[in-house]
């Protein structure tokens, strides 16, 4: 299968390739877009919805300001990828979009080039629109489509219907380098075959990047209301393990073998900026609600801003920045978040990097046991990583290894 103009994944030796964990997972500036035009049942991300709207221009001004006061923090570096993150950042003008990123590269050294990702919904997607964010540098755009059939769209409560999600997608692959979307499965009365065609008609859609999330029902959402109530009945645990396995397994058959849990990428066409994450890189967040982790001079420190969007406005006006938590991480809260982050990955982690911020071995006892019962892998002497059965319970292997 061939990728459209424009989206033809990097070759796996060129210089654009994703490269192999080096341990310098290098820094990324992750930017929160809050605004959503109606809320997901299913979502509890700091998303807002503000009929009367939004405006953008104050918002712009605040960005800056937050912008200014995270470079104060974390002096000069070299940024390697900036993600628009939400919320729904395809509601913003271009000129928005636009202004932002001037902010980003008069704080840190923005090489040309780098990827600059940009989440948007087909509902809030113009031609028009996508044309101005390539203009203002986005060169990777990431689409939440979630279902390809109209019956879950409006199950899931989504604005778009098929014919929405597939000019999106047609557009993005049109005008962007690079682009994704996301696919929601485990969903009520989905079956094994549903899924299976469903997602062969993603990948021949997708080019070169999926992200599939399992459904999940999330305290405090409408969905869980209706789950408790017994109104919303999803997979039990067996078909939900059959559907992972079933996502992997298509997947690698057809060339985008999972990176990481939920990430499925052919070669070189792995997200950048959430590689930052998982690699347990820094990374700026600003914007209403958003999170950073920033190596400063006296140590690593994790950040997060006032998730309601007008008091973030109220806060960076009267200091200059939204910031309700800066915290130092111990050692050993560093080397449990690298565990937690990294054994996401295909890649898992590197021993020796654990072991320099937690000051210890892993347990060899903890360890062999979960080898020999297959949940995870010793890639190298200095490597392991999760099998993916053993992914399909991360948090309690997690737990074991960092004990």
């Amino acid at each position: 299968m061939s990728a459209a103009a424009g989206t033809a994944a990097p070759d796996s030796n060129s210089p654009d390739a994703i490269q192999p964990d080096t341990g310098k997972p290098g820094f990324g500036v992750y930017l929160h877009w809050p605004f959503c035009a109606a809320k997901c049942p299913y979502c509890d991300f700091n998303s807002h919805v503000r009929h009367a709207g939004i405006d953008q221009q104050a918002y712009v001004a605040a960005f800056q300001r937050e912008i200014e006061a995270m470079r104060a923090i974390s002096g000069p570096r070299v940024v390697t990828s900036m993600f628009f993150g939400g919320g729904t950042p395809s509601l913003m003008a271009p000129e928005t979009v636009a202004a932002i990123l001037d902010a980003v590269r008069a704080a840190w050294v923005v090489p040309d080039g780098i990827e600059i990702t940009l989440e948007a919904n087909p509902s809030s997607v113009e031609a028009g629109r996508f044309r101005g964010y390539r203009q203002a540098g986005v060169n990777r755009v990431s689409m939440g489509v979630q279902a390809l059939n109209d019956a879950d769209l409006r199950r899931l409560g989504r604005l778009h219907d098929r014919a929405e999600a597939l000019k999106a997608i047609g557009l993005a692959r049109e005008i962007f380098p690079r682009m994704s979307f996301d696919l929601i499965y485990a969903r009520p009365e989905q079956t094994l075959d549903a899924w299976r065609a469903e997602l062969e008609e993603a990948i021949s859609l997708a080019a070169d990047h999926l992200s599939l999330y399992q459904l999940t029902i999330e305290e405090g959402t409408p969905f869980y209301g209706l789950h408790k109530a017994g109104k919303l009945i999803v997979p039990d645990g067996e078909l939900s393990a059959d559907l992972y396995e079933l996502t992997r397994q298509v997947c690698e058959s057809h060339g985008l073998p999972a990176y990481e849990v939920s990430n499925h990428a052919r070669p070189g066409a792995e997200s950048r900026h959430n590689l930052t994450y998982w690699r347990y890189g820094d990374y700026a967040g600003i914007g209403p609600g958003a999170h950073g982790r920033l190596l400063t001079s006296e140590g690593k420190i994790a950040t997060a801003t006032e998730r309601n969007p007008e008091k973030w406005l109220e806060l960076v006006s009267a200091n200059g920045h939204g910031m309700v938590e800066t915290s130092e991480l111990s050692a050993s809260e560093q080397a449990d978040e690298l565990l937690l982050m990294g054994l996401r990955l295909r890649e898992g982690i590197d021993l020796r990097r654990w072991s320099q911020l937690s000051g210890r071995t892993l347990d060899a006892e903890r360890t062999s046991f979960l080898i020999s019962h297959g949940m995870i892998e010793q890639m190298t002497p200095d490597r392991i990583r999760c099998t993916p059965e053993g992914m399909l319970v991360l948090d309690a292997v997690v737990a074991d290894l960092a004990y």
